[in-house]
């Protein structure tokens, strides 16, 4: 015990501000345009294994929800014309939180105190991973008012991870009913954000989690870091503005 008690005071507090840690230099977040003339060869298109590029003549755009940092269409592009940069502040608001009466009553109501029920209904676990970090010393999601709950019942908050398979569609429903209201969901990672990572037409799945519930927030990345969850969760809560 006095061990414990001389390494504790040895290292000092680990904790930081959620936006406080460096993304590592090898992260891969947002694929943006670099800027320059689009050939229109749709190699970009055609390199994306998810569907998350469109192009429309020499215009090419990135569904951010869809999109897993692969980077493929990156190295395709022949003139560069898409980088992909380590911005991991990708979370977006939907759903009843894009009314502004609403997401102040929200802020309001669960602003200081919010309980979150995860929900696994078919991920691969990359994003519970990340997950799980939040409760770690390092990010320490309690100093926010934040917990994780056993029970639907008791939460406010549905965080749902993975592409929805037919056998847990039961389960997410009724996990959503059991919720009560005032209540919100956040759909965590480009399976549940957008349901195309294992495709459109797969027999086992039924999409992404908007497909069954609605859905308030979306946190893309394959998996998202633990600051973009903080960021997703902050963002709905209205603590901080959209980057």
């Amino acid at each position: 015990m006095l061990k414990i008690l001389q390494k504790i005071m040895a290292v000092g507090t680990v904790t930081e501000a959620w936006d406080a840690g460096e993304a590592p230099e090898r992260f891969r977040g947002r694929v943006a345009p670099a800027g320059g003339s689009c050939a229109a060869c749709g190699a970009c298109v055609a390199a994306c294994p998810v569907g998350a590029i469109e192009a429309d003549g020499d215009t090419v755009t990135v569904n951010q929800r869809a999109c897993i940092f692969c980077g493929r269409c990156v190295e395709r592009c022949e003139r560069g014309l898409l980088t992909q940069t380590g911005d991991y502040k990708l979370a977006e608001l939907g759903g009843q939180l894009l009314g502004e009466a609403v997401r102040a009553e929200i802020a309001r109501t669960l602003g200081r105190s919010l309980h979150i029920r995860h929900l696994d209904v078919g991920s691969c676990n990359a994003c519970d991973f990340e997950l799980n970090q939040l409760l770690s010393p390092v990010y320490d999601l309690q100093q926010y008012g934040v917990d994780f709950v056993a029970s639907p019942r008791h939460a406010d908050l549905l965080m749902v991870t993975g592409v929805v398979t037919r056998n847990l569609t039961q389960a997410l429903l009724m996990t959503y009913e059991a919720t009560p209201s005032p209540r919100l969901v956040m759909a965590v990672g480009a399976c549940a954000a957008s349901g195309r990572t294992f495709g459109a037409d797969n027999y086992a799945v039924r999409g992404g989690a908007d497909a069954l519930v609605p859905v308030d927030v979306y946190v893309p990345g394959c998996p998202p870091r633990p600051q973009a969850l903080l960021y997703g969760i902050l963002l709905a809560l209205g603590r901080i503005e959209q980057a």
